[in-house]
């Protein structure tokens, strides 16, 4: 079942570089107290992830957090080292805070797997945007095709804050 607006997150860990390497990052230490602007991407470095979607957040990031977010947030079914790799690539570690869901378990709780084994890539994420107020969902723009990031975008989040 698909999270929907006014629904509390879902408890579940990601994980996120340190200078140390990976380290856990709970949704509870991620979102209470919080306004969070999350999005998520089917992988880092595909071609709308990389060329598309991030740098309209890495452009907005300025916009975004004068709205009042503390956050801005990137999620992806890889591996911590790819996000680190891809936050190094898109020099974004200052504006968006890079997430690995490497398992999948954050993106079936909120119901928004997306099954591109047809591809090669396995169980990934849907491509969508949310704003999350203290471990709320508040708002939320999910992709109908995985190659598109319009609803999901930057400039939309932006107008619904």
């Amino acid at each position: 079942m698909v999270i929907k607006v006014g629904d509390k997150l879902p408890a579940a860990t990601f994980k996120t570089n340190s200078t140390d390497g990976p380290v856990d990052l709970s949704t509870n230490d991620l979102f209470a107290g919080k306004t969070v602007v999350l999005f998520a991407v089917p992988g880092a470095f595909t071609p709308t992830c990389h060329l598309n979607h991030l740098p309209g957040f890495i452009d907005n990031a300025d916009a975004i957090n004068a709205k009042g977010v503390d956050t801005i947030a990137v999620v992806s079914v890889n591996d911590a080292f790819v996000m680190a790799a891809w936050s190094r690539d898109t020099r974004a570690d200052n504006k968006i805070l890079f997430l690995a869901d490497g398992s999948a378990d954050f993106t079936k709780a909120i119901g928004l797997e997306l099954d591109a084994s047809a591809f090669g890539m396995g169980i990934r994420s849907k491509r969508y945007s949310m704003i999350v107020k203290d471990g709320v969902l508040s708002s939320l723009n999910i992709e109908e095709a995985p190659g598109e990031a319009t609803i999901s975008s930057a400039e939309n989040i932006l107008s619904q804050l």
